[in-house]
């Protein structure tokens, strides 16, 4: 009869899972830390009141929503379960109501010390984890039960049947949380694999109108900006001016469209052997003058000759694009800094500004399409920065705190370094 019901209550402990999955994917109700309490907290609920009673005590697996609302949910949804299986407790009554309050206590403590810190592992380990965190109830329940015992009298030695229950319990609970566990972290890679799904088809149309934009817009625009040159070498007065701010306007529109298009496909014309240093420094010469404009410190620091091979007008445009960035998003006063150093086979470029920073979420959306932290701007700089860093084959990482600047780390693997270049050249 006991493994009838708690295998139930296995059934109850991944209904509040597939409802999130199923019913509320698409839905913001789906992620609140709140409504993930109060379905877990049901399903503690339910496995309370149908709970198997023997030897004075309930068996059942109250506490495993409890466990999963704190590492899934955070404290706040394993709280409200808290409430939920304090209640259900009070409503069965019983002798040992007292032990009860005492075991919720002890098998919610460490769930909760450590729930902040379960997001920081990788999804295989984290189903690890929430199976051994899993246990700790199971031990705090058989800790229970032999204080119960010996203050009720009931036998230990030669009770065949109690430790068959315990066994029994276990065993199941293992299964239950395992699947709870492997149940929640497919719900989050579904999720994840449907926001990279719409990602990707989002480039795809960009891509697309990055190639429409290409032949219907840029050469009558040239045309156009052609026309209003010679113009303005006549025209004097107000007139002048006005055709100096169109002029600006239509060099600005032109920088957009070839964002589009090197976006869309960041070709490289001319490959050849290209020292790191070097372009690094030609750009911040370049930004030099921008950021003396801001009131902005800009430096490089860099001692060592890095070699790869790619187009060299693609890749200072690409840096070009990210330390505008780091100069726009710094006060007067402030630093730019940019440098390089080899680990192994990677060339470690970093640029780090003492601008105003940004938000967890903010980070968590650099580099998608359009999403920029400026008054004006279309957010292609930082994306097309991104394209060709990742046709480089190299990787882009941020990390940012609001009011501490933020720090750009590109990893490009490298072909050689300048001293095999020298040898290469003495033979």
């Amino acid at each position: 009869m006991i493994i009838e019901k708690l295998l139930l209550h296995v059934l109850i402990i991944l209904a509040p899972i597939l409802i999130q999955t199923s019913l509320l994917e698409h839905h913001r109700l789906g992620k609140s830390p709140v409504f993930i309490g109060i379905l877990h907290g049901i399903a503690a609920f339910a496995c309370l009141i149908f709970a198997y009673e023997s030897f004075g005590l309930f068996w059942d697996f109250r506490y495993i929503p409890l466990v999963l609302s704190m590492l899934y949910g955070g404290r706040k949804a394993g709280l409200i379960v808290m409430v939920f299986i304090m209640a259900a407790r009070i409503i069965n009554g019983g002798d040992a109501l007292l032990f009860g309050f005492i075991s919720l206590c002890l098998a919610g403590l460490l769930p909760f010390l450590i729930s902040n810190k379960f997001w920081s592992y990788t999804p295989k380990k984290r189903i690890t984890f929430a199976v051994l965190l899993g246990f700790w109830p199971a031990f705090v329940m058989l800790g229970i039960l032999l204080s119960f015992s010996l203050i009720r009298g009931i036998p230990l030695s030669g009770n065949i049947e109690m430790l068959t229950y315990v066994l029994i319990f276990g065993g199941i609970q293992v299964l239950g949380v395992g699947l709870a566990a492997r149940l929640n972290e497919w719900m989050i890679e579904k999720s994840i694999l449907r926001e990279e799904i719409i990602k990707s088809e989002k480039l795809n149309t960009i891509g697309e109108l990055a190639a429409s934009i290409a032949h219907e817009v840029r050469n009558p625009l040239t045309v156009v900006k052609g026309f209003l040159q010679l113009m303005k070498k006549q025209v004097k007065g107000d007139h002048h001016e006005y055709l100096t701010i169109v002029l600006s306007e239509l060099g600005r529109a032109e920088e957009i469209i070839n964002d589009y298009l090197n976006f869309a496909k960041p070709e490289f014309e001319k490959v050849e052997d290209v020292n790191l240093r070097e372009i690094l420094t030609d750009v911040t010469l370049l930004m030099n003058a921008y950021a003396l404009k801001e009131g902005v410190h800009l430096e490089v620091n860099s001692n060592e000759d890095v070699y790869l091979k790619t187009d060299r007008n693609k890749l200072k445009q690409a840096f070009i694009n990210v330390i505008k960035n780091a100069i726009e998003a710094t006060p007067s006063q402030g630093n730019v800094t940019v440098g390089v150093e080899v680990k192994g086979n990677l060339g470690i470029i970093t640029i780090q500004d003492t601008g105003k920073g940004m938000t967890k979420e903010e980070l968590s959306r650099i580099g998608t399409l359009f999403f920029t932290t400026k008054d004006r701007g279309t957010g292609l700089g930082t994306s097309v920065f991104k394209r060709i860093v990742e046709a480089l084959d190299g990787v882009v990482h941020y990390e940012s705190e609001v009011n501490n600047g933020t720090t750009v780390t590109v990893q490009i693997p490298i072909e050689r370094k300048v001293n095999e270049v020298r040898k290469e050249n003495a033979m």
